[in-house]
């Protein structure tokens, strides 16, 4: 493994990390990778245990982020739609072995 300079803040891990290290960010993420695009009501369907606050926050960080984009159509009623960004399908990857390690590791971390 590389030697990494952990000196706040200049430290690749938190700073990175931390911006998706919250309850809901990798959920939203693992939601809208094969979805391709999805509606903000879509979204919170799939997710039923998050508040409308909470999904609100979580996007427009994600956005923020540039992992993922959305897109407002200018129409009545208005339609947005949310997607990952390239930089976002390109952490899936690394999303899919942490979802992997925790799947099998579960019942052995949780006790």
């Amino acid at each position: 493994m590389k030697e990494l300079d952990l000196k706040y803040p200049t430290c690749p891990i938190r700073n990175v990390l931390s911006r998706f290290s919250d309850k809901w960010s990798l959920l939203v993420l693992c939601i809208l990778f094969p979805n391709k695009t999805m509606r903000y009501g879509e979204i919170k369907n799939a997710i039923p245990d998050i508040s409308q606050k909470m999904l609100t926050n979580t996007l427009k960080n994600l956005e923020e982020y540039n992992l993922i984009k959305r897109v407002a159509y200018a129409e009545i009623p208005p339609r947005v739609e949310y997607s990952v960004t390239e930089v976002g399908k390109s952490f899936i990857p690394a999303v899919e072995i942490m979802i992997n390690w925790a799947q099998e590791n579960f019942e052995e971390v949780s006790k």
